[in-house]
């Protein structure tokens, strides 16, 4: 599994090496924004279609910390994938749905996905958030969260009566169904993530007695375990890849007969939107990041940036937040955003900075993404 996740960051670095990813072109949809994007339908729709990398063009391309550009051209790197992910996009379908199939109030535990603007446009619609399910009338309907629950949530909804529908992302449920075949073998659980993540919650649920979570590199050197000999580690879907590879290693060193789970952990839009990222970050000055401050795979996306070369990186919600006084001298910056994130506060960000002399936008496409989910099975009743 380690070197799955480690051949997946060579190859792309490999590929950033070689040559510059596809750019293509269309009319701008603005007089003011001059945005160079592919003509083809960019919408993730169909199954998964595995990490085809793009052809390369003639380079026109130059970072102007590299030379070769007017100081003058002032552009934008747009990263291609970004934004909604398969798994966000069938969760919010789920709440709209639910709305239209039963009326308002909906109620959602938690926020049915990290960001503030879904959640502030699915209220205004008629859902209620709710920290737990005590706070749903009894016989009401409740969404459950992308991000996973443990079994006694869905097991209190039963006695409450609600009617529940179930929105965890498949990905997320995946790593429940090896957290429950691990722990029925007797296994060790390292669970590599964030404490108090609603998704480390939820999957810690599932084996409480067998899981021990694992906060980073810094913190294998706290781990007992019964057996060494049955030990296996899982992961939050949304963590770094490059943090994720570092405590990997450092739990071999402990426990050399660490078992890898069957199948990568990390979802492949957080893959997809970090790799992503490398590509752009050493070409821009600047990185901004549209995504929400409680979303995990928005503040990798920063780390990401900072540690694949960029100037400076920030994280914003939308373009109101957009400081005039993070650009500087910059004459290339680069823009991206998490996987909860609606693409209109991206374009926000883009006509905020066109306003600013950034007109110019080059889409850069790192990786090909194609995927969907089926609606929770409750709504395709």
């Amino acid at each position: 599994m380690l070197e799955r996740v480690a051949e997946l960051i060579k190859a792309v670095s490999s590929k950033i090496s070689r040559k510059p990813p596809v750019i293509a072109v269309r009319k701008p949809n603005d007089a003011n924004l001059h945005c160079r994007v592919p003509t083809r339908n960019t919408s993730i729709t169909g199954s998964e279609a595995g990490p085809e990398r793009a052809r390369s063009p003639n380079p026109r391309t130059v970072s102007p910390t590299m030379g070769g550009m007017s100081e003058t051209h002032r552009r934008v790197l747009l990263a291609k994938p970004r934004g909604y992910c398969a798994g966000v996009d069938r969760a919010v379908q789920a709440v709209e749905m639910a709305l239209e199939r039963f009326g308002a109030p909906v109620y959602v535990r938690k926020q049915i996905v990290h960001n503030t603007h879904v959640v502030n446009e699915l209220t205004k619609r008629g859902a209620i958030f709710v920290e737990e399910t005590d706070e749903v009338p009894e016989g009401s309907v409740v969404v459950f969260s992308a991000h996973g629950i443990a079994p006694e949530v869905r097991d209190e909804a039963r006695r409450r009566n609600l009617v529940a529908i179930d929105a965890t992302c498949p990905l997320v449920t995946k790593v429940h169904n090896e957290a429950r075949r691990f722990a029925a073998g007797d296994y060790d659980i390292l669970l590599i993530g964030h404490e108090g993540h609603e998704e480390v919650v939820g999957t810690t649920g599932e084996a409480p007695a067998r899981v021990k979570l694992v906060d980073g590199p810094e913190s294998v050197g706290g781990v007992q375990v019964r057996d060494p000999a049955k030990v296996v580690w899982l992961s939050q879907t949304t963590l770094s890849v490059d943090e994720t590879v570092q405590t990997v290693a450092a739990l071999k060193d402990r426990f050399p007969q660490l078992i890898d789970p069957p199948s990568d952990d990390i979802c492949y839009a957080t893959q997809n939107r970090q790799a992503a990222v490398k590509v752009i970050a050493p070409r821009s000055d600047v990185v901004i990041v549209v995504g929400s401050r409680n979303s995990s795979n928005s503040v990798r996306l920063v780390e990401v940036a900072k540690d694949a070369g960029a100037g400076a990186a920030y994280l914003i919600d939308d373009a109101g937040e957009l400081d005039e006084r993070w650009l500087g001298d910059a004459v290339t910056v680069g823009v991206t955003s998490g996987a909860s994130v609606p693409e209109e506060l991206v374009h926000g960000v883009l006509g905020k900075l066109a306003a600013l002399g950034f007109a110019d936008v080059e889409e850069v496409e790192a990786v090909k993404e194609k995927m969907s989910f089926q609606l929770p099975r409750e709504l395709r009743k």
